[in-house]
């Protein structure tokens, strides 16, 4: 039957994929992903041989379109981003939204997402948490929503590249100095680093080290928790 078949796959390390997520991209004729150089290494890790399409940010919409009509032929298609859970702060949502709309069943094949990943070893005791994703880059729309998710007074998480990690910790140290963040960088890889401390702390410690390398989660605490 067409199905397209949305699949978490490892963060880091290759190792953490689930046998029914092997299973569904060893069965379906064709694999779509945001980027299909990134998915090769992941199936040839696993002696996995199929055809792949691109399917990213900026032609999502257009491969979506592809994709609906691969179904309309029969065809399996599974869908994996980069890494971690699609339409998680990456692409995904536009493509399960329009194969829904043309009629055919989208199955979720979970498993590792960041996000998870974080609160899971991060000892959080709040019960509510806001999942932001990236902020935008832009210093003045990039304040603006820290400020946002500061005044609520619940612990969010952001994502990070690692060339604006300092600028995110310099903006939380000057909005709230008191909140206790907690950092997770190359999280399930070789070089994996967790680290708790005020955001005022981890910006010197970051800022001494030059150059911070990997992709990082940033979970900042609520305030009745700093």
């Amino acid at each position: 039957m067409s199905t397209l078949y949305v699949v978490a796959t490892p963060i880091g390390n290759l190792k953490d994929i689930t046998l029914r997520a092997l299973e569904v991209l060893q069965s379906v004729d064709l694999i779509a992903c945001e980027d299909t150089r990134h998915t090769l290494k992941l199936l040839n890790a696993h002696n996995i041989k199929k055809r792949l399409i691109s399917c990213r940010a900026d032609n999502e919409a257009q491969s979506a379109a592809g994709i609906c009509r691969l179904l309309a032929e029969g065809r399996t298609v599974a869908y994996a981003s980069d890494a971690g859970t699609p339409s998680v702060s990456d692409p995904g949502a536009l493509l399960v939204h329009a194969v829904r709309e043309a009629g055919f069943p989208v199955v979720p094949i979970p498993g590792v997402s960041a996000l998870s990943t974080i609160l899971s070893v991060a000892g959080l005791r709040e019960r509510s948490v806001t999942f932001e994703g990236f902020l935008s880059p832009k210093v003045g729309k990039r304040r603006a929503r820290l400020t946002e998710l500061l005044a609520r007074g619940e612990a969010f998480v952001v994502y990070e590249s690692p060339f604006r990690l300092l600028k995110l910790l310099g903006d939380l140290a000057d909005l709230s100095a008191e909140r206790e963040i907690f950092v997770g960088r190359e999280m399930t890889k070789v070089h994996e680093e967790y680290r708790a401390a005020t955001a005022k702390e981890l910006l010197s410690e970051y800022a001494a080290r030059g150059k911070v390398l990997g992709e990082v989660s940033v979970l900042v605490l609520g305030k009745k928790r700093a």
